[in-house]
């Protein structure tokens, strides 16, 4: 099993730092015996040296303690001035601000001690210790930039996760109730037709002696009813066996809408106010099954809610094609408004469409739906059997 990426970036890191470091404590001690250090001076700058060099990997696990450690060997020796000041920044990308503050301010100190003891030629003492804490206040704001853009992205990371997290539950929400007003529909359709065989059948029961044309129309009733129950209830078992579903259903008690309705939708809407131009090519509307005629009607429905919310006072275009034995084809296209952020002119909860998916994925169909050149496009396809 291999190991955990977190580690594997520490340990290249700490790397990193151990020969950045080691390069620069060489360079250094290379200066002070060109500079004329010698004895037992420089062999203190070597091992305060040495010591930073191999304590700068630590600074990954324990950024703070071993800061203060590097500073305190930067004032014995210029040597882990280096390592000290890569202390301050990795302290200030970690820790809060005002950790950092009070390591750069200990590291300040310690090399104005440095500055005492070993004074640097050809620059005043007070010249010297401003480059310093200018140098410091510089890491010390670096880190603290950086520290606050990673915090950012993290918070960005974590609110676009939340959010997306939302989006789904809001969808699944959507689904269920849509699933739960279909599932109404459906039992407000097939208990009506129940009732209905249930009064023949009680006049078969109560009136036997009711002539044999009566009596055989009434049965034809019957059998046609169990038909026609039996398609429902299937489209209620093929639901519920569904574990997804949409949007929008009748209300309870009213009679369903089919696909010859929609040419009275269309006259609401102008009446309304909205210009909407119908194209009707659908041969013999009457034979569409009830469950698609219904699908069509809010496949519709839905399209015409849209165009008056997102854009208002602009024509609607609905075309309606189809036979048996082929697919019914519902078009609607709407241009979009002139304003891009003009808002829609009423509230939405955003899932209709999402619904409206659902929906005709039941009956066995497609939708598709986007926006571009101009115009938002509706289309669904519906099967239509022979």
């Amino acid at each position: 099993m291999g190991a955990d990426p977190w580690r594997r970036r520490r340990v290249t890191g700490a790397a990193l730092v151990f020969a950045v470091v080691g390069a620069l404590f060489a360079v250094t001690i290379w200066g002070e015996r060109d500079a004329g250090v010698a004895g037992g001076a420089l062999a203190l700058e070597v091992a305060a040296g040495a010591a930073a060099w191999l304590l700068s990997p630590l600074l990954l696990w324990r950024p703070a303690g071993t800061a203060l450690v590097l500073t305190a060997l930067a004032a014995v020796s210029p040597a882990a001035t280096a390592p000290a000041t890569i202390a301050v920044l990795q302290v200030a990308q970690r820790r809060p601000f005002p950790v950092a503050a009070g390591i750069g301010a200990a590291g300040v100190a310690a090399h104005a001690v440095q500055g005492l003891w070993q004074p640097r030629g050809g620059i005043s003492f007070g010249w010297w210790l401003l480059l310093v804490t200018l140098a410091y206040v510089a890491l010390i704001g670096w880190g603290a930039l950086a520290r606050a853009r990673r915090a950012l992205l993290m918070s960005l990371r974590e609110r676009a996760r939340r959010a997306e997290a939302e989006q789904g539950r809001r969808v699944a929400e959507a689904r269920m109730a849509e699933r739960t007003r279909i599932a109404r529909e459906m039992h407000d359709v097939l208990a009506h037709r129940l009732s209905l065989l249930a009064t023949y059948a009680g006049a078969l029961e109560y009136r036997p002696d009711a002539p044999p044309e009566k009596l055989s129309q009434a049965a034809g009733v019957v059998r046609a009813g169990v038909h026609q129950a039996l398609d429902e209830l299937r489209e209620v078992i093929l639901l519920l066996r569904t574990e997804d579903a949409g949007q929008d259903a009748a209300e309870d008690g009213r009679p369903q809408p089919v696909l010859d309705d929609v040419p009275r939708l269309v006259e609401e809407s102008r009446d309304a106010g909205a210009t909407v131009r119908l194209r009707d090519d659908v041969a013999d509307p009457g034979a569409l099954p009830a469950a698609a005629g219904r699908t069509a009607y809010r496949v519709v429905q839905e399209g015409l809610t849209n165009a008056r919310k997102h854009a208002a006072g602009l024509p609607v275009r609905v075309t309606l094609e189809g036979r048996p034995g082929t697919r019914l084809v519902i078009d609607i296209r709407n241009p979009l408004p002139a304003e891009p952020g003009a808002g829609p002119a009423a509230p939405g909860s955003g899932t209709g469409l999402v619904g409206l998916t659902e929906r005709v994925r039941l009956a066995g169909g497609r939708l598709d739906h986007e926006a571009g050149s101009g115009e938002f496009h509706l289309r669904a396809w519906l099967p239509w059997p022979a």
